[in-house]
């Protein structure tokens, strides 16, 4: 088994005896050899399989010299953006330039372009123009096909065009790359690589697709946002490896076809554990030390990955179009042997901080049909009510869970992947919801409600909010009866489709009657290939097709903003701009009801600052969100999040 971190540099392939790599995979990301980092997996997977793989970390694509350092590739350039699109990772939802990238050495920013994908591979053709490239992570799988991009406002083409790339897989990609690998190293032509599933290629003609549906055109899809918001919703209900068919986009300028291949297979649960049991250093390379590390590897250093895909269909979430909703998952005995791995660490604290996924308590198919027949099209698993089908048990994590408390070295075991406390209410037995409560919470329960408006809630694929209060109610009691006081801690949207002022208004005052600021405040974001996006760019339910109100102006999106995070005087004007233009006068004035007083708040001075950061610890004051337990692990956003 290799213990080594692959090579980056002639000098670590020359110490492996290496004269050429079998592909250089290039990315947008540090390299951080863990399985939660897409390019560790798929690199350690071709490693196992046989092939020497190379990588070069975030190239200076100003410098052509920079994709030179391993040569060029025996069969293949893989290229991923990275953990993150590329886009969502260097701006926030207003568009401005972030801080600090996490998954960077140090943490700074700007060692990526925009689009890094695509600046990548055009980085790649100049210096080898005739080696194959095949792109691949959250960036191309996303952008596959035509997208609305909301950082340009406008509609583009689909990823393996504007990246002169040969053939893009989607998903999370393992088998597929296999194929790949295999059918090139046999001597086939990367051209010829038309039917592997999970993958999108182009073509002059559909002489040799079979039974291709063939979607609107990219030159109808500009002319019309009606005719997107159908092609999408096509595209939506072809994502099941089970029933989804091929589908072809034609774009008439370039007389070609972009093709999309029915998704991959799920992994079984026996390949699961091989690819997680593959030999990753569990760590960023070593050269990045000097620089202070990468940042991104804390969040899940000491985390478990229990199961991947997702059945609960938020709109806002492009986990359908990446993983899938069918759930797929690890055996206890490898789950157990990586947490005895995690013991071993000498920076091991005696806490394990997530089991999970996408949703943490997802650890079967939804339903037993969909092992032969696929995810129903039409119909979600969860939303509007949960299916009569749907299977609800939480026995096997449960299990899962207790062996894992039960592992010498382990204090706590924390779930900070997303709970679905809709899912949760319909298991009769209660006993997952008491130990829960008992031995996984930090001081804060994270959950996601999302909003408390119906009308907004419906949009988002959400429940409705009277199903959030009922585990409220059952979620005190039970902290009640344990002696336990802990709190729930909601993760809240802005200005989603759907949302007016009034809706967000009534946002607004929940946050009053909390009695404390949330922390977890997102504006809607509308990143690719989600139907909220599509909400977003057309107005239109691709679902229904009806019409959908969407707070598109930066300024209302602001307002909506501010109405949650009232509290901060820095909001007061918009705060009141919104009361005023909705008509609700009645939250201005000095009652407690209302949100805000009729005059703003005096700026405080220096002076003022320095003695109430001196009176909080002694006054015990709360000064924005419930008190947090001493031990335990950092917050982070569900997994799957987007």
């Amino acid at each position: 088994m290799n213990q080594q971190f692959l090579p980056i540099s002639r000098a670590d392939m020359a110490a492996r005896g290496w004269e050429q790599c079998d592909f250089v995979y290039v990315i947008g990301d540090a390299y951080v050899d863990h399985p939660t980092f897409g390019h560790a997996i798929i690199s350690r997977v071709l490693e196992d399989a046989g092939y020497k793989v190379g990588i070069i970390s975030q190239p200076d694509w100003r410098d052509p010299a920079n994709i030179l350092t391993l040569g060029a590739p025996r069969l293949a350039f893989l290229v991923m953006g990275g953990n993150m699109d590329s886009m969502v990772n260097h701006y926030s939802v207003s568009k401005k330039r972030r801080k600090q990238d996490a998954f960077t050495p140090g943490g700074i920013t700007g060692k990526r372009p925009d689009h890094a994908t695509v600046v990548y591979c055009n980085l790649i053709r100049r210096s080898f123009p005739k080696i194959p490239i095949v792109i691949g992570g959250i960036e191309a799988s996303l952008r596959r096909l035509a997208h609305y991009d909301y950082w340009s406002d406008s509609l583009k083409r689909s990823l393996l065009l504007d990246a002169q790339a040969d053939l893009l897989l989607y998903g999370m990609g393992e088998k597929s790359i296999l194929e790949v690998a295999e059918a090139l190293d046999s001597g086939l032509s990367v051209r010829d690589l038309t039917y592997i599933r999970g993958s999108v290629f182009r073509t002059d003609s559909l002489e040799n697709v079979y039974d291709a549906c063939v979607l609107p055109s990219w030159e109808a899809l500009n002319q019309s946002r009606r005719t997107y918001a159908g092609s999408f919703y096509t595209q939506y209900q072809n994502t099941d490896p089970f029933t989804a068919k091929t589908l072809a986009e034609p774009y008439e300028r370039e007389r070609c076809y972009v093709v999309q291949n029915p998704p991959q297979e799920p992994l079984t649960t026996e390949e699961m554990d091989h690819v997680y049991a593959l030999p990753y250093q569990r760590t960023y390379h070593p050269s990045y030390e000097k620089l202070g590390g990468v940042p991104a590897i804390e969040e899940v250093k000491f985390s478990l990955t229990s199961c991947r895909g997702c059945f609960g269909g938020c709109s806002f979430c492009a986990l359908t179009f990446h993983q899938g909703r069918i759930i797929q998952t690890r055996t206890h005995e490898a789950i157990l042997g990586e947490a005895r791995l995690l013991t071993q660490d000498p920076a091991f604290k005696g806490y394990i901080h997530d089991v999970g996924g996408p949703t943490a308590n997802f650890r079967h198919p939804s339903c037993q049909k969909q092992l032969t027949r696929g995810v129903c099209q039409n119909r979600q698993c969860l939303f509007p009510t949960p299916c009569k089908n749907l299977t609800v048990d939480h026995r096997d994590y449960l299990e899962l869970l207790r062996k894992l408390r039960a592992l010498p070295g382990v204090k706590k075991v924390f779930i900070r992947s997303g709970i679905r406390f809709d899912y949760l209410l319909c298991d009769k037995n209660g006993t997952f919801l008491r130990e829960l409560v008992e031995h996984h919470v930090s001081g804060q329960l994270k959950v996601a409600p999302e909003h408390v408006a119906d009308p907004v809630l419906q949009k988002m694929g959400k429940p409705p909010n009277y199903i959030y209060q009922r585990f409220l109610t059952k979620y005190q009691h039970l902290n009640e009866r344990l002696g336990k006081k802990q709190f729930v801690v909601p993760y809240l949207m802005s200005s989603h489709p759907g949302s007016t002022l009034k809706e967000a208004i009534a946002l607004a005052e929940y946050v009053r009657d909390l009695g404390y600021l949330p922390e977890q405040v997102q504006d809607f974001y509308p990143t690719p290939s989600t139907i909220s996006t599509v909400m977003y760019c057309t107005g239109l339910d691709p679902r229904t097709m009806e019409p959908v109100y969407v707070a598109s102006d930066p300024h209302e999106k602001a307002m909506q903003r501010a109405l949650i995070q009232y509290r901060d005087p820095k909001n007061y004007a918009l705060v009141r701009e919104a009361l005023v233009q909705a008509g609700r006068e009645d939250l201005i004035g000095t009652d407690r009801r209302c949100l805000i007083r009729p005059t703003p708040p005096r700026p405080s001075g220096p002076k003022r600052e320095e003695r109430t950061r001196k009176a909080g610890p002694q006054t015990g004051r709360r000064t924005g969100s419930p008190k947090k337990e001493q031990k335990g692990p950092r917050r982070k956003p569900p997994r799957g999040r987007r």
